[in-house]
Formats: C-alpha cells, structure tokens, sequence
C-alpha cells in the first residue's frame, strides 16, 4: 500500500515539478532555493512520500556549526550507505578511509573522491534505486559542497537522485554548482489565505489582517505568528508588532521561537544549547550519523511547547527548523555558550578537530594545551584540503597561547597558509601588529608573507628579495624555529629562479651555504635544480625521486616545488599523476596559490608529450585561476606558456601578441624567467613560420653560441633552436661550437630531454656522414619518442633531409613520415608543412603510403592485436610492463601503417593480413 502524501497548499506547480523529477527515468539532481520558512523543508518531505514506496531514501542536513569541518557533511549524507564500502576495489575503499576514517595519506582530489562516492552511490542504487536528500545544504562544509556538486553533475544514466535546499539570502558553493533548481517563491495572497484560515480558522479579523501583512506569503511565518499576535507576547493581545516591523522576517520568528525557549527550565535550555552548538538537525531524517552528535536528554518539556520532533526514520530527536536551533544559541549568555562547548568537547575527546572546535569556543584564558590541540587540528585540516578551517584555529590557537614566541610562530603558521590560500589579505591582517614599535625590524613570518605578496602580487622582485635577504642575514634568525628559516630559504629561491639573474642567484648561493646543517635537505634539491641545472643539474633527478620516495604524504607547497625542481630535470611525467591528484582538491578548497603551480607543470607536461590539446585547456583554467585571484605574476606565468604553446602550433600571430604582453610587464621588473621565455616564444615562433634569422636573432638573445648563459634557465632549453636556426642561416661554425659546448657541459648526463637534444644537434652539424648516423642513432635511444615527440620529430626531419640530400630519397623517406606523423598528430602546422614538403621532394605524394608504413614492429603487432581485442590502454600496459602513455603512442603509429583510422578497425585490418587477434 502506497504511503499517503498530504496536500499542500498553494504549491501546485512545485509538487507537479517533483512529482516529475523523482518518477524520471535516470538519476538527477536538483536544488530548491528560497527564503527561510518558504516551505521548502515541506517540499522535501512531499517529495520523499512520494519516492519511499520505490527508493531508498536518504536525508541530510547541513548545521551551521560544521561548516569548518571538512567532509562533515558528506559523512553525514553517506553514513547510512558506508556498509556497501566493502563492494569497492582497494583503491575506492582506500579514499573513503582516509576522508573518513584512520586511513593514511594525502587527502584524494574532488574528482577522486567524487568518482568513488559516484561508486559507492551506483553500487547501493543496484537493487533499489536511491534519493539523496540534504536540507539546508548552504550550510554544508566548502569540500563537502564541492564534491556533491561534481556527484550532482554526474548522475544522468545512474538509479541515483539527488534533491538539496540552499536559502536564498545565505551565499554558498551550490549557488556555482550548475546544478538544475526550482525557485520555490512566496504563496499568493489567495493561498495565503487559505493556509492562514486552515490553521488559525477563529482568527478575529484585526489579528488575521496584522499576519496576512507580516507573513508576506511565508508559509512558516503564516502558521507561527498568530499566537504572538492574538496574546503569545507579554501578553499584549492585539498589539501590531511596533518593535518588529522593517525586521527581517527570519528575525520576526527568531523572536517568536525565543518566547518559547525563555519559558523553558534552564536545565532544558541548557540541553537544548549543547544540542545546538553540537549540530543537532532540524527536520527528519537529517540525523543519521549516530555516536557523531550529542543526544538531548530530559527534553519532553521542549518537545510540548514545539520546539523539536521526532523522526519517523530513526527515533532521533530533531529541532522542528533550523531557526529553532539558531535562536537556543542567540539566546544563550557567553557564559552559557562556553560552558556547553566546554560539555561539547568532553563528549568528542577522540575526534581532534571537532573537540579542538568546542575547546577554542570554550576558552577565554591563554591555556597552552588547548592551543596545542587546536594547531593538531590545523595540521589535520590543512591534510584534509581544508585551508580555511586551518587558518581559523591557528589564529585561535595563537590568541590562546601562552607565550609570546608561541603566539608569534602560530601567527606566522597562519599567515603562511593564508598565503598559499591566495588570502592574502587574510595572511596581512594576521601579522598586522608584528612590525613593531619602536622601529624593530619585522620578524622573519612577517618577512614571508609581505615578501611573498610583493612578488606574486605585483611581481617585486627588488623589494621581495632585499626583505628576505634581510631576514636570514639578521641577528635574530638564528632563534626562530627551523620552519621559519626553511620558508624564508624557500622564499629567497622562488624570488631568485624569477629573477633569472646571476648576481641574485650567487648571493642565494652564498647565503644557502653558509646556513650549513640548517639548510633544509629539500630547499638544496630546490635551489640546485631551480638555478643552474647546466651547471648544478647532475643527480638531481635522482635526488627528487629519493624525496618523493622519503615523504609520500607532501604539504602541498612541498608537492609543487619538488615537481618544479623535476621539471627542471626534465622528469615531470613520472610525477604528475601526484599533481592531478593533488590539483583540483587545492584549486577548490585548499592552496589555490600551488594549485596554480601545478596547473602550470601539468601544462608543461602536457606539452612536452605531446597533449596539446590538453594543455591548452589546462592553460585556460590556469589563466582564469590566477587572474581572478589577483596574481599577477602568476596570471603572466600562464600567459608565456600559452604563447610557446601557440608557437609550437603555427599560430604566431597570437603567440607574438601574448609574447608581447609578457615582455612588457615582465622586462621592467627584471623578471628574467618570464623575458626569457618571452624570447623562447619569438624563437619558436620564427622556426615554425621557417624564420631562421628572426629566429637566431632571438636565441642569441638568451645565450650566445659556444656557451650556456649562467643562471639563464632557457639556455639549455633552446639548445636545438639555437643550433638549427645557424645551420640553416648558413652559420656552421656556430652551430657546431654550440652543439659540441653542450656535450663538454655534459648535458646529456643530466636528463633524457637534454640527452636526446644534445646528440640531435650534434647529428645536424657533423661534417662526416657516418658520424651523423652514430650520432642520430643515439638520439633516437631511449624513451623519447613517447616522452618528448617534438623534440625528435624536429631531429628525425633533420637528418631526413641530410640523408635526402646525401643517400637519396628512398633512404630519406621513412625519417621524413615519421617526422610528418608526428608533426600532424601534434598538430604543429608550420613544421609539418615543411615535413610534407620534403616528403614530396622525394618523389612520393602525399597520400602514398609506402611499403615502410605497412611493417608493423612484434611489439605493435602486440600491442595491435591486444587493442582490436577490446582492452584498455591500461590494461595492455599491464600486459606488456609499459606505461598507457607509451601504448598510445605506439597506437598512433600503428593505425597509418595499417589505413585505419579507429581502434574499432583494427580486427578487420590484422585479419586482412591473415592473423586473428588472440582472444584472451
């Protein structure tokens, strides 16, 4: 028998919407949006009378005293369905324990998570299909939000419905959330009658007039308000409410709930407060997490005048809305509100962050212990992509401290991570007081913050540097504790990599060295790659990857600077899953500052592998982030890679605008990483429109031929630039003392790209045939061809038209398809142009496709065979030990030699040669 849903009044249109949304076939997610008392916890419950005879229905709420927490909100939401986790593979299980429970490790990104909850929802939808109900939901903690919105998304095709509430006056993450909503508005004044009269059907006319005017169409302020009115308020009949008119409505019913309360003995107000404070929902269905929340005793006298129900699902007390929990806490004395919160963290002795939350309410004395907890809990938070709450109970555990120093160290914690919230101003206001009377210098946190807002602010690099400087040379720094000294090193090295200068980067030199022991293990790994990696660069892969092993778990900052370091050395790929894993989780809700680092190495990457594509839209996002955050240097940062990535396409006009743009903020700063990428740019642009003395004229810019500029990070990187832009401007001699400087530098020691570079433009300047074909050949071993396909592209095509011009066509021609292969699936226009042209100059038209196109390699016959099977790239790499990236690339070379253009033709191709794939 179907359950009864009672009528409401004045909601025809609303209750005909739901009625729709949840008999739809599929999941979907909706939100209802209105003011407080609109009626849209009514809503809700219509909506699951109508799903509980077909759904398993589940109800949430978010409270107001855990929006610090992070992830309290989903917990909430998923408790009920926790039991199916064991369904999960090991590594969708290994997400949920670390969010929720004692599991170690970096806290997963919001697409990581949200891909396991999506699981986790499938997988309890399997046999009944599931609606997710959370009331209140502009309440919910910011990482909960984010990932309820990704999982809203993403529900269509899935047994899975999700129905949310959010106020109309409280701003929230849901209101960016793109999710569909129903705007649930206020009754007409027939409705409004007709719910007035059925509740409060003996009204005299007067009173019935007074709450028609005041209600305004609010269906709770309609049931709630005649009994103030007709006498309910210091016994006043008829009054017209002088002392609350112009009042919000939401603070008229706060009033009104207040009468009540005030009645109550002050034991159960005192039950009543602790509930509150605590979290205790409003609604039914909402308290689901049993053990999480303080369960109200004693309460019957509350339960009599209205204040709280009960709900249907679980038996749980609840207050009846969420004004009644609101108006308990406003009414309450300091003292009263410390004294529960005191209670409160008793209760919680075992969860560090939500008894560090009720300690800090509960103190008003300095009491070291309690601050203790509180920067335990920071620590946690900030673990969890929670900045914000971190930021809060720093400042809190600072105001309770007990010592000067104590204070001083856990302000500069906060400042610290403010700053790398891209809260900048936050991070100011912390340290406000710390410069000092007297004209005492200030001290070295205060030095980190102003110093870092200096330079990605307004890209200051004179002011920036001078302070930090300052700092570590100063008489006091040998006291302060080791962080603080690793952040100002760190600092210094940051500032000096965008100074690209060499007198700069000499005194970080000195000043690192003179440190000592002091000298944090990471900060030298950072000041080797990040300064000289010509000069400084031999072991430092090896170094990287010994940190990355030593600390699997990173702070963010850490992840982001030891990933920039591995950029240097040319090894970025085998770490970016750790950056995408760790990126959106900071973009959203935690280190907005190095999540735009990390969008910045995974563009690179992206680019180097050939993901152009890809990159460009990381680009975008990139660029979007740190313009809306105010980063200026960052915002330009993005802008030179946009611009590198536009010339290596063939689109030079737009790169030479963004080239521009970067030089001319950049150059007057003495910003030397960015001028020098800017002269990469006008580089790259001139050899993709077949420049070469527009383009040589640039290299030099960056570093004369026969040398590596010192401290000039571009030198290396242009290295082939250099060298084909002379061999093709008829500067032999250049080239070749170029070409020969990097080998005697030992480039080629340093990393696989400079390796592959080295001999490359050694090939392309060797007088001797033979010794070119030694020296390609060593080009070509190795891992290059998945890991840096422009680069040997741009060598295979070299040494294509040497042998074009020195063996003959024929011999010419499979270098040359190659290279053109490349250059089209990159979609590098101008080179490919000019490898098709060579191409043709062998007597072959472009759309032959030569006997060498059709021999197929035993390991892409394999990798063939294992594809036109149906397996993932994934899974044929775990076949065959190899990376995905690595079978792609052999796909794509694969699928010319056979004339196919998909996967799906792979089988018809392999049998026409007479072999079936293997079934497996």
């Amino acid at each position: 028998m179907e359950q009864r849903v009672p009528a409401m009044v004045g909601r025809d249109d609303e209750q005909e919407q739901l009625s729709a949304f949840v008999t739809a076939v599929g999941g979907r997610a909706l939100i209802l949006r209105g003011e407080t008392g609109i009626g849209k916890s009514a809503l809700l419950d219509h909506a699951v009378g109508l799903a509980t005879p077909h759904h398993q229905v589940i109800r949430a709420a978010g409270v107001e005293a855990e929006a610090e927490l992070p992830y309290a909100g989903l917990h909430q939401l998923l408790y009920p369905l926790l039991a199916h986790l064991s369904g999960l593979d090991d590594g969708h299980r290994a997400v949920f324990d670390v969010v929720f429970g004692p599991g170690q490790g970096r806290t997963p990104s919001v697409m990581s998570l949200g891909i396991a909850v999506l699981d986790l929802l499938a997988l309890a939808a399997s046999s009944k299909p599931l609606l997710l109900v959370l009331d209140d939901g502009q309440w919910l903690d910011a990482s909960s939000i984010e990932v309820c919105g990704f999982v809203g998304r993403r529900l269509a095709g899935g047994a899975v419905k999700m129905l949310i509430t959010v106020r109309s006056d409280v701003a929230s993450r849901f209101d960016t959330a793109a999710l569909a909503e129903l705007a649930v508005t206020a009754l007409t004044d027939q409705a409004a009658e007709r719910l007035l009269d059925a509740h409060h059907p003996r009204l005299e006319a007067r009173t019935r007039r007074i709450v028609l005017e005041q209600a305004r169409g609010n269906p709770l302020a309609l049931l709630e308000l005649p009994s103030y009115v007709s006498g309910g308020h210091a016994g006043r009949p008829g009054d017209e409410l002088p002392t609350l008119d112009g009042i919000p409505l939401s603070r008229r019913l706060q009033h009104v709930y207040g009468m009540r309360i005030q009645r109550l003995d002050a034991t159960v107000r005192a039950e009543l407060l602790r509930g509150a404070l605590d979290g205790v929902a409003a609604g039914p269905g909402t308290n689901r997490a049993h053990g999480v929340r303080y369960r109200m005793r004693d309460i019957d006298e509350a339960a009599a005048a209205g204040l709280l129900g009960t709900d249907p699902l679980t038996g749980d007390v609840v207050f009846r809305h969420p004004l009644i929990r609101s108006t308990i806490v406003q009414l309450a004395t300091p003292n009263q509100r410390r004294a529960a919160h005191a209670e409160l963290a008793r209760v919680h002795h075992d969860d560090i962050e939500r008894r560090a939350r009720h300690l800090a309410a509960a103190q008003i004395d300095p009491d070291e212990e309690v601050a203790a907890a509180l920067e335990a809990a920071a620590n946690s938070a900030t673990r969890r992509g929670g900045a914000v709450a971190a930021v809060a109970w720093l400042t809190r555990a600072a105001e309770l401290s007990e010592t000067s120093a104590d204070r001083s160290r856990r302000l500069g914690d906060a400042a610290f991570i403010a700053g790398h919230a891209a809260l900048l101003d936050q991070a100011r206001e912390l340290l406000r007081f710390d410069s000092a009377p007297g004209g005492r210098s200030p001290s070295p946190a205060t030095v980190v913050t102003t110093a870092y807002a200096a330079l990605y602010e307004d890209g200051d690099i004179r002011s920036a540097h001078r302070q930090v400087t300052a700092a570590i040379e100063g008489p006091h720094t040998g006291h302060e504790p080791a962080q603080t000294l690793t952040r100002l090193v760190n600092l210094l090295l940051a500032i000096s990599q965008y100074a690209g200068d060499a007198t700069l980067w000499k005194r970080a030199r000195h000043l690192t060295t003179a440190l000592g022991d002091r000298l944090d293990p990471r900060s030298a790994i950072y000041r080797d790659a990040w300064s000289d990696v010509v000069r400084h660069g031999e072991g430092v892969h090896e170094r990287v990857e010994q940190a990355f092993t030593a600390s699997p778990v990173l702070e963010p900052w850490d992840l982001s600077r030891l990933a920039v370091a591995a950029y240097h050395a040319d090894t970025l790929s085998r770490y970016r899953p750790h950056l995408q894993r760790a990126v959106d989780q900071e973009v959203e809700t935690g280190a907005v500052a190095n999540g735009m680092t990390m969008l910045h190495l995974i563009m690179l990457d992206q680019m180097a592998v050939g993901e152009w594509d890809d990159a460009e839209r990381t680009g975008q996002r990139a660029l979007e982030l740190t313009t809306s955050h105010g980063y200026t240097l960052f915002a330009h940062h993005t802008r030179a890679y946009l611009g590198l990535l536009a010339a290596l396409r063939g689109q030079v006009e737009h790169a030479r605008e963004l080239q521009a743009v970067v030089d001319a903020w950049a150059r007057p700063r003495g910003v030397g990483f960015l001028t020098q990428i800017a002269d990469a740019v006008g580089t790259t642009a001139a050899l993709s429109e077949g420049d070469h003395e527009a383009a040589y004229l640039h290299a030099i810019g960056i570093t004369s031929p026969g040398s590596f500029e010192p401290y000039a990070h571009q030198a290396s990187r242009t290295l082939l630039d250099l060298v084909e832009a002379a061999v093709h401007t008829g500067r032999l001699q250049q080239a070749r003392l170029h070409a020969q400087a990097a080998l005697d530098a030992g480039l080629p020691g340093i990393s696989p790209r400079l390796a592959l570079v080295t001999y490359g433009a050694l090939a392309m300047t060797a007088a001797d045939d033979n010794e070119a074909e030694e020296l390609h050949a060593r080009a070509e071993t190795g891992s290059a061809e998945t890991d840096f396909p422009f680069e040997l592209a741009r060598i295979r095509l070299a040494h294509g038209i040497r042998l074009r011009h020195t063996r003959g066509p024929r011999t010419a021609r499979p270098l040359l398809i190659r290279a053109a292969e490349a250059f089209d699936r990159l979609g590098a226009a101008g080179w490919a142009e000019r490898a098709h042209a060579e191409l043709r100059a062998t007597g072959m038209p472009d759309s032959a496709s030569p006997s060498y196109l059709t021999a197929l390699t035993w390991q892409e016959r394999r990798i063939a065979d294992l594809a036109a099977g149906g397996l993932t790239n994934k899974e044929i790499g775990e076949r065959m030990h190899l990376s995905p990236r690595t079978v792609s690339s052999h796909l794509y070379r694969v699928f010319p030699k056979l004339g196919v253009a998909s996967r799906a033709a792979l089988r018809d191709a392999l049998s026409k040669r007479g072999d079936e794939p293997p079934s497996h």
